[in-house]
């Protein structure tokens, strides 16, 4: 079994900041890709950023310049560091990470969401 634990969201003014982390635990051989993606109310999940076990990132064009991915493999942990925040940033951001566990499976996992919530 393999958990998903995501912290740091929580209410900001428009251009303030919030870094968001998400840690993975349990049954663990190794872990390739681990991103964000967040989902607005009335709208579909979307990727925020990506990157890989080896440190390559993916972003969305809405946050390039402005957010940054990073990861600790020796942690298992992942940083969504983001600036420059605006109203339409606000959704519930849901970690994300491509498991492979001890027993060979390799699946997606989910964290719980943190909700981040940017006023004008």
């Amino acid at each position: 079994q393999v958990q998903l634990v995501e912290s740091g969201g929580g209410l900001v003014q428009a251009g303030g900041s919030l870094r968001l982390s998400c840690a993975a635990s349990g049954s663990i051989y190794s872990i390739s890709t681990m991103g964000w993606y967040r989902q607005a109310p009335g709208k579909q999940r979307e990727l925020v950023a990506t990157i890989s076990s080896g440190g390559s990132t993916n972003y969305a064009d809405s946050v390039k310049g402005r957010f940054t991915l990073s990861r600790d493999n020796a942690k298992n942990t992942v940083y969504l560091q983001m600036n420059s925040l605006k109203p339409e940033d606000t959704a519930v951001y849901y970690c994300n990470a491509r498991v492979s566990t001890w027993s060979l499976r390799t699946s997606d996992y989910w964290g719980q969401g943190t909700q981040v919530t940017v006023s004008s």
